[in-house]
């Protein structure tokens, strides 16, 4: 095994991976191969012996009494004899700790194999770790990947660099399709690993980050940060509603996110199979976030009531709009602003009324 810290070195490079963590892990298979050989109960140490670029393998044993009944049994590999003890060490003593050097070469055939499987193993555990660790650091990020194919309950596989992640049917946009070599846009939503099914990763384009991450990637003012998006919800391949807000007096972020004449926004609902996207600024101030949540349905007046309840005042004639097709806008409005939200009816001939004897009482006093 000679210079293997080399080829070692070499692999990582080649994987990708932190050369320490892979020296580390080539440490621990030594240690587990000894042990498989030797005896589980054993204590082993790898030491890097930096000029011969290899692991110096020894065991931790203990010094005892030259007749102690243990030198006798299966035990003897846990312990050394006084007298042999000196031989290593000048000053030993009995119940001392020693390390004595042993090559895994002279246990034969076993150990050899023994070894070669602990690397393996070891290679593979770390090149799965890093792995994990890179697409576990993408979650919520876009990603780009190619169809590889379609099961027959629509899960989609996806090849993603050096792995394949799936899309299942349920992350998918209502009526959309995708054709095998494919490239499409999704965000990872899950990454999980175990011993038995390795590592899986769940991608999505439902999820509202994809749409985030959508509009970070058509917007350069969301990019950079001039704009940042506080809220977001869908209902996937529909209609979405997003809060906006701008951290710059000069850039308006209703205006930045639609783009000219609704080019930058039709470009993000293009990819999201239709779905229409309003965008609304944001506001800390519940009443407010509320009544801009509901458009294009006019409020006349919100009230937040307590354990998230608002009451939505408007007029009967933005009833409809305010309700939206199927329910969708008051849907949204809610997952929006996290409100439940009870429409209220305002009468407006009554109010019409009401407003015009206020102006003729007002004239008569005033003539």
């Amino acid at each position: 095994m000679e210079k293997i810290l080399d080829v070692i070195d070499s692999i990582a490079n080649q994987r990708g991976l932190n050369t320490q963590t892979v020296r580390d892990a080539l440490k621990i298979a030594y240690i587990n191969s000894a042990k498989r050989v030797l005896g589980q109960r054993l204590e082993f140490d790898a030491i890097l012996d930096d000029e011969k670029k290899a692991y110096r393998l020894y065991q931790e044993i203990e010094v005892v009494a030259n007749d102690d009944e243990r030198l006798k049994t299966e035990e003897k590999y846990g312990v050394i004899s006084l007298k042999e003890a000196l031989k290593i060490d000048e000053e030993a003593e009995v119940g001392d700790e020693l390390k004595k050097e042993i090559g895994l070469e002279a246990f034969g055939r076993t150990a050899a194999m023994a070894l070669h499987h602990e690397l393996e193993r070891a290679l593979q555990k770390v090149t799965e770790n890093a792995v994990y660790e890179n697409y576990k650091s993408k979650v919520g990020k876009l990603i780009n990947g190619v169809v590889e194919r379609i099961d027959g309950e629509e899960n989609t596989y996806i090849e993603i660099g050096e792995v394949r992640a799936v899309l299942p049917k349920k992350n998918r946009i209502k009526g959309e399709k995708f054709k095998v070599g494919e490239t499409i846009k999704t965000v990872v939503r899950r990454v999980t690993m175990n011993i038995k099914d390795g590592i899986k990763i769940e991608l999505s384009r439902t999820a509202p980050k994809f749409l985030e991450e959508l509009l970070r990637l058509e917007v350069p003012e969301i990019a950079d940060g001039s704009i940042t998006i506080e809220k977001c919800a869908r209902i996937p391949g529909e209609r979405a509603k997003v809060a906006l807000l701008s951290h710059k007096a000069y850039v308006d972020p209703v205006g930045a996110t639609v783009g000219s004449k609704g080019m930058r926004i039709n470009a993000v609902g293009g990819e999201l199979n239709g779905e229409s996207i309003d965008a609304i600024d944001y506001s800390d101030r519940p009443e407010e976030f509320i009544a801009r949540a509901m458009r294009p349905a006019t409020v006349s007046k919100v009230i937040c009531a307590e354990e998230n309840k608002a009451i939505v005042m408007i007029e009967s004639a933005q009833k409809a709009k305010a309700i939206g097709k199927a329910g969708v806008n008051i849907r949204l409005a809610s997952m929006l602003t996290g409100y439940e939200i009870e429409l209220q009816e305002i009468d407006g001939a009554s109010k019409e009324a009401k407003s015009e004897d206020a102006s003729v009482l007002s004239a008569l006093f005033n003539s």
